[in-house]
């Protein structure tokens, strides 16, 4: 588990991301979006000690369900879900600084 470079193949339903055990990180966005891009290595340091985590990256758009039962308007929109129950959100964060709401859900007392 851990940091996830590559978009899933097959979009989860929202029944799967809620049936998943332990805390799934889910990212909504796109390939080619800029700012999903530039969010990458900020994401990938906070989730370096988080081996723990699922990271599932789904390619969001106009018609996707997942996105829509999650509101999802920006990209990227990051949630961290335990046991399917949503504990942080991150809407467009545009450095290290904005993912502190995740880097507080994830620490260890929590």
């Amino acid at each position: 588990m851990g940091y996830e470079r590559d978009y899933a193949v097959r979009e989860p339903t929202r029944s799967d991301v809620d049936d998943m055990p332990g805390r799934v990180l889910v990212e909504f966005g796109a390939p080619w979006c800029p700012h999903c891009i530039a969010a990458q290595p900020a994401l990938q340091v906070l989730l370096a000690n988080h081996d723990e985590v699922a990271h599932i990256k789904v390619e969001d758009g106009g018609g996707r369900p997942l996105g829509r039962s999650f509101g999802v308007k920006l990209w990227p929109t990051l949630v961290l879900l335990e046991s399917g129950e949503e504990r942080a959100r991150v809407v467009r964060p545009r450095g290290d600084g904005d993912l502190v709401p995740l880097r507080e859900a994830l620490k260890p007392d929590r």
